[in-house]
């Protein structure tokens, strides 16, 4: 774990903000599935990295649709690049897939452990539905949830973040009292930064190189908190509550 010196300490906050997509669910994973799948079908090699870099150009184009709807219009494109068939079918599959993603392997301990110490709250780009599907993987953890069927925005959009700032005030209380917990720099940790929460960067892609199938930051923001795992997170909470 990496720290700031003057951060604050676990125990001062009473709300964890999750982003979902990437620091709880391997979307990822559930990419490069879904492509190994149909690539075996055509006899056609497909590298990971390669097309998880072509899945990120497609999805922050100006005409990108929902997640994980928007899966099926960018595997037309990530197809076209790399000589995989394109059929409506293989579209839906594709966004089968990625609704289908499973949590990373210490989400679901993690985010129980958490639980006990703070309101969990959801805020994912992806849409309702297929939130409904992640929030059962991930054993119910949520105190509160929203999507880009509630925003009607996306993150990094401050709008995002405001929405729920205004939902902790009905509650009681305020921005300080909110852990922002993510992976992404671009989605996640630099607009929290801006608007002055505390965060945890989850840096699930610490073992490899470049973004995946995120957007790359203009520049890396140094969180509060720096974990390499969720779990990581979860026992540091712990031992501060248990100190």
């Amino acid at each position: 774990m990496i720290t700031h010196a003057a951060v604050k300490p676990l125990t001062a906050f009473a709300y964890l903000t999750f982003d979902v997509v990437g620091t709880l669910i391997d979307f990822e994973g559930a990419i490069l599935q879904g492509l190994a799948t149909i690539a075996a079908t055509a006899g056609v090699t497909v590298d990971g990295e390669a097309a998880l870099s072509l899945y990120s150009a497609a999805r922050y184009q100006p005409d990108a649709g929902l997640f994980p709807d928007d899966l099926g219009r960018c595997y037309g494109q990530i197809a076209t690049a790399l000589g995989l068939p394109d059929t409506p079918q293989h579209r839906q599959s594709m966004i089968d897939a990625v609704a289908e993603a499973k949590p990373f392997p210490d989400s679901v301990e993690a985010m129980a452990r958490l639980k006990k110490h703070y309101r969990l709250i959801a805020m994912t780009n992806a849409r309702r539905w297929a939130f409904e599907k992640y929030e059962e993987k991930l054993g119910f953890p949520f105190w509160a949830s929203f999507t880009t069927d509630e925003t009607g925005t996306e993150k990094p959009d401050p709008v995002f973040f405001e929405k729920v700032f205004r939902h902790v005030e009905a509650a009681g209380a305020g921005k300080d009292d909110i852990l922002h917990t993510a992976q992404s720099q671009y989605h996640d940790i630099g607009i929290s930064r801006r608007l002055g929460m505390s965060n945890a960067w989850i840096e699930r892609r610490h073992a490899q190189k470049g973004y995946g199938g995120t957007i790359a930051p203009e520049s890396v923001t140094e969180p509060d908190y720096h974990f390499r795992a969720l779990i990581e997170l979860a026992e540091a909470a712990d031992s501060a509550f248990e100190a």
